[in-house]
């Protein structure tokens, strides 16, 4: 049986795409949600916080922005917002690979340090990672290495909170028919087909997909530490 949904959702890029309908999911079940992105959330009812997560000094402005809003209690945070870059081993400049580092690793670090310790049995960290999370293909070299790491640092998460009833989890989306995925690849038509021909049911996963498999996520705890691959099961070549 599900545990109840927590009293707030915490959600990074929640302005399109998963987060989105990640957003709209829980605010149809009236959860109070908090969306940390540069970009507001359309939402109706979401909290938007603009920030930007690639700051350096996101640490302290977060802290900041937070402490009047969140209390101790049942929270989800969901570290969704990620960065994808066409780039290789061998010709990626350092500080754009710093930069895909801060967004999709460092700042759910941030996140963590301001917001566990607020948290209540009950509670959960649910990280977005990749089906390139235990995979990789060429010219994506910094997404593909910070993917791997998300996966790291939730089982590492796992690891630390246990015995405090907050679970952990990293849902590995396929190829979802979001923003980032149409301009990875130019907007091409035909490479978007090719693209869904590579599932087992021949098409693009949908956000709204990805959003009910984290909304399970949040409320089973019997899925702490596991890695769950939501991608329409893949055609291996």
């Amino acid at each position: 049986m599900n545990e109840p949904f927590p009293d707030l959702i915490v959600i990074t890029g929640a302005s399109k795409g998963i987060g989105r309908a990640v957003a709209e999911h829980f605010r149809d079940h009236d959860i109070h949600v908090i969306n940390i992105s540069r970009s507001p959330c359309t939402v109706d009812g979401v909290d938007n916080h603009a920030l930007d997560l690639t700051d350096l000094d996101a640490e302290k402005t977060l802290r900041d922005a937070l402490g009047a809003k969140v209390s101790s209690g049942r929270i989800s945070i969901i570290h969704n917002a990620a960065m994808m870059t066409n780039d290789t081993a061998d010709a990626t400049p350092t500080n754009s690979f710093q930069e895909v580092l801060q967004l999709n690793v460092v700042a759910p670090h941030i996140i963590n340090q301001a917001l566990i310790p607020l948290m209540q049995p009950g509670s959960s960290v649910i990280y977005i990672g990749s089906t390139l999370s235990e995979k990789a293909v060429a010219n994506t070299y910094s997404y593909v290495t910070s993917k791997h790491a998300v996966i790291g640092m939730m089982r590492a998460t796992c690891q630390d909170l246990a015995g405090r009833e907050i679970h952990t989890c990293c849902i590995c989306p396929g190829f979802t028919d979001t923003e980032m995925l149409r301009e990875h690849v130019g907007n091409d038509s035909e490479v978007l087909r090719a693209i869904g021909g590579l599932s087992t049911f021949g098409r693009l996963i949908t956000p709204k997909e990805i959003a009910g498999t984290i909304a399970y996520a949040v409320g089973n705890p019997v899925v702490n530490g596991a890695v769950i691959h939501a991608n329409l099961g893949q055609v291996e070549s």
